[in-house]
């Protein structure tokens, strides 16, 4: 059930996300946050007594969605590559659909200190991990060769990276455009046959 408390500090995160998005990390002042949030100033400082809780508390907000949604789009699929598939899949759209958010989580984090980069690398770990283990799963189920995971899971994380900070920046390619080639170019180096990928593309 969600409380009143809880509608107020959702809003205060959304008002947060553009003022962050807006005027960076830097830049941006609670005084701002609060009247973006049609708040008040105690009520932004109950949920966040300060700048760094409210950059946090985003960063944690897009990781907890991608993962839920990750989570929820490899479970619909029975097989290790289909699972490796869906990753890519939905990590574009979720992307594509959280523009603000995920340039707080993947821009304005960068730079920021060693609290929010022991927090980046805890976030990027965390994914890497959840590629590599299906990478293992694919292995397993004879859908591609046998291959280092570690590696191939930081070099797709890399890969992901550097083509949604290119369209946070410049506006291009966006994700959707991006997703078919992205794709096609993770699951060839991989060793996945191009016949396997169209059949992948079909369903």
């Amino acid at each position: 059930m969600t409380t009143l408390s809880d509608k107020t500090r959702s809003r205060i995160l959304d008002a947060a996300a553009d003022v962050f998005a807006d005027k960076g990390y830097h830049d941006a002042r609670m005084d701002e946050i609060v009247e973006a949030s049609d708040t008040s100033k105690g009520a932004v400082y109950h949920h966040f007594p300060s700048k760094n809780y409210i950059f946090f508390a985003l960063i944690d907000k897009f990781t907890k969605l991608l993962e839920e949604r990750l989570r929820e789009a490899i479970e619909k699929e029975e097989h290790g590559l289909q699972r490796v598939d869906a990753a890519i899949k939905i990590c574009m759209q979720t992307f594509g659909q959280h523009r603000t958010l995920a340039k707080i989580a993947l821009v304005q984090a960068v730079g920021l200190g060693e609290t929010f980069e022991t927090k980046r690398r805890e976030i990027n770990d965390r994914f890497a991990g959840i590629i590599q283990t299906y990478l293992e799963q694919a292995i397993a189920d004879d859908s591609i060769p046998a291959i280092d995971t570690e590696v191939a899971a930081r070099a797709w994380m890399g890969a992901l990276n550097e083509v949604v900070l290119r369209w946070v920046y410049t506006g291009s390619p966006n994700p959707d455009r991006a997703a078919p080639a992205l794709q096609t170019l993770l699951l060839r180096s991989i060793g996945v046959s191009e016949e396997r990928i169209e059949e992948l593309n079909k369903n």
